[in-house]
């Protein structure tokens, strides 16, 4: 985890145990850059105010010129110390208050305030609103001004400082900057090696179909301790702990109206690298635009036709018997059907436009095996035949009830793979963007056929990993390096 490092403005100003050494006062942190630097910290400005030009100003400020990651930012600042600057987004908040006040009414009050430390708050009422306030406005302390004019609304946002703190709040302040900084304040036994760089890895413990599995994951940290690079596993809920990290891995499957997608968008806002950008999220996960992006690029594909509700009767006429129909954003084979006949098409497309306005329908490729081919930032980093499941025309055969079989997968080296598959799936994974891909190609007598591109794909310990090994993951996590030392000017 990173250093964390508090800033304020007199040492008496943080009433609480300092058992890390973490406070330092803003005369100090201004002094001393080199103090700082070789630690990469994360700092904390707890100074007394942020008026324009004030220790607490200067102190975001050099932060920011330094490359310390640091809240409250300049920008965050100057919008709280004017109300006209933030009262565009009150109504965002107030959506969140309204929503909260519905289930449990304060009939009695006509104003209370909301203390917001750190996103987190006293009364479990307000959590939401507590999170969805500093996902907005990224300051330590905060205090929400609500009252009742006809409606709830937020009639203001206060910045606080330590020593506003109440003492009945102590516990809330010491517990929200605890699980802030994502550490206990104790010593450890033995000293490490300060990272170079923190790298968050998104996943979800529970998936019974992961892009890469625990063991993957915890083979990530041990590389990545081996590069200095702190890997850290975070879920869902750690959105507001995001800023914390230098980059995000997303190795969760994705789609759009997902907190997949809001953390890709977050870790973007706040400049960090991200794999997978929102931008290939958006381009992988809709099938829709995938087709339509390798139609208008020449890259070689199975027929696609995209049939709406009024254009079934028509289909017959365009795509031979049997036709494979697919949902805009489905994965791992979810939401992937064959109809072998009129009847099949008629009542499979039936149940699909109940949720879709418009579906695929593609001509269907049988094949032995598909080819996988990992795409990192423009090049082929793995070459893999992912086989049918046993008696299924696809790797993934889904059960009802949730269950699932796959086929078997076979690893090639990237120089041992047909040049031609390599070739299409590189161009491929270029229309999309510079991130991580897995290009899916069949091959027949016919040539060879993209199928789709995947912003997520797996990397598992004894699969895509058979040939490169401990490679593949330096390789990967390399990447995130190139990326940081970039913008840190080191290249």
């Amino acid at each position: 985890m990173p250093a964390h490092v508090i800033v304020v403005e007199k040492a008496g100003d943080f009433r609480w145990e300092d058992p890390g050494k973490r406070v330092v006062t803003v005369a100090e942190y201004i002094a001393d850059p080199e103090r700082f630097s070789p630690r990469n910290p994360r700092v904390v400005n707890l100074c007394r105010d942020y008026d324009y030009l004030s220790a607490g100003y200067y102190c975001s400020l050099l932060a920011e010129a330094r490359q310390d990651k640091v809240i409250p930012a300049v920008e965050t600042i100057l919008e709280l110390g004017q109300k006209a600057l933030y009262r565009g987004r009150l109504g965002e908040l107030d959506v969140v208050l309204r929503r909260t006040l519905k289930k449990t009414p304060r009939l009695d009050e006509a104003a209370f305030e909301v203390p917001v430390f750190f996103g987190e708050t006293l009364d479990p009422m307000f959590e939401d609103l507590a999170e969805a306030t500093f996902d907005l406005f990224r300051c330590p302390l905060l205090k929400l001004l609500v009252e009742r004019d006809g409606r709830w609304r937020i009639r203001a946002i206060e910045t606080l400082s330590p020593r506003e703190v109440p003492a009945e709040l102590d516990g809330l302040f010491r517990s929200a900057l605890e699980s802030y900084t994502r550490r206990r304040w104790v010593k450890p036994r033995v000293a490490r090696a300060t990272p170079r760089y923190d790298l968050a890895i998104l996943h979800d413990p529970l998936d019974p179909l992961p892009p890469s599995s625990a063991k993957t994951l915890t083979k990530f940290q041990k590389i990545g301790e081996q590069m200095g690079i702190d890997v850290e596993l975070i879920e869902k809920r750690d959105f507001l702990k995001l800023a914390q990290f230098d980059a995000l891995f997303i190795r969760e499957t994705t789609s759009i109206p997902h907190h997949t997608f809001r953390f890709a968008k977050r870790a973007e806002a706040e400049g960090m690298p991200v794999m997978d950008d929102p931008t290939s999220i958006l381009r992988c996960t809709n099938k829709v635009y995938l087709a339509e992006l390798l139609r208008a690029n020449g890259v070689p594909a199975p027929r696609t036709e995209i049939v709406g509700r009024g254009g079934l009767k028509a289909l017959e006429d365009q795509i031979a018997w049997p036709v494979v129909l697919k949902i805009p954003d489905g994965a791992f084979s979810k939401g992937v059907k064959k109809a072998n006949n009129r009847e099949e098409l008629l009542e499979i497309a039936g149940s699909m436009l109940k949720d879709s306005e418009i579906i695929l329908a593609q001509e269907f490729m049988p094949t032995e095996f598909d080819w996988r081919v990992g795409v990192l930032a423009g090049e082929a980093i793995f070459v893999c035949q992912y086989f049918m499941s046993k008696k299924h025309w696809q790797i993934v055969k889904h059960e009802q009830g949730g269950g699932f079989s796959e086929g078997d997968a076979r690893t090639l080296a990237v120089e041992d793979a047909p040049a031609n598959v390599v070739r299409l799936a590189v161009q491929a994974a270029r229309l999309i963007g510079n991130g991580l891909y897995g290009v899916d190609i069949k091959e027949n007598e016919r040539g060879v056929f993209v199928i789709e591109v995947n912003d997520n794909p797996n990397l598992d310990m004894g699969v895509e990993d058979a040939v490169l090994k401990d490679e593949l993951y330096r390789r990967v996590l390399g990447e995130f390096v190139r990326r940081l030392d970039a913008r840190r000017g080191r290249y």
